[in-house]
């Protein structure tokens, strides 16, 4: 079973985005936030945030890329039980049992993702309005293998 955690290459989702996500936390597509929103909502840095942000599920905040990584069943159950939470403390869903259901098919979609790709792989997101409302799409990053000679520091002593 695999879901996405919040990776960051550098600090430029510390500019771009209002909220940013926590390097590590857990994170869905988050769409559903944009589901009411129109063309005069898109500016600055909530822009930003719907174009390409993924939903970091501890902070709220947004995030570029997501590499794809194991989840335990125990996580994934904290998890259902903080986005219902999310869900009636943000969108005033009625209580935490009428919202675990939704927060369940929100993961669900998000597994259903990462399914298909090995570990480590890097998923971006999309998104544009259309007539019919928010359309996402996704792409991949495969994991490349590294070499040593990458990482590894050669020093030549000087004589």
């Amino acid at each position: 079973m695999q879901l996405a955690r919040a990776i960051h290459f550098d600090e430029s989702d510390q500019n771009v985005f209002a909220n940013p996500a926590r390097t590590g936390e857990w994170c869905i597509s988050g769409g559903f936030e944009f589901s009411n929103w129109c063309e005069a909502d898109l500016t600055g840095k909530q822009r930003q945030a719907f174009a390409n942000g993924w939903l970091g599920l501890e902070t709220s905040g947004r995030v570029t890329f997501v590499a794809v990584t194991k989840i335990e069943e125990t996580e994934l159950s904290q998890l259902t039980d903080l986005l219902a939470q999310h869900f009636v403390s943000v969108y005033g869903a009625p209580d935490l049992d009428a919202a675990r259901p939704v927060a369940r098919e929100e993961l669900r979609q998000m597994q259903e993702i990462c399914a298909e790709h090995t570990a480590n792989t890097l998923l971006t997101v999309a998104r544009d309005l259309s007539d019919a409302g928010v359309r996402e799409s996704y792409r991949s990053i495969e994991a490349q293998s590294a070499g040593l000679e990458q990482f590894a520091l050669h020093v030549t002593p000087e004589d």
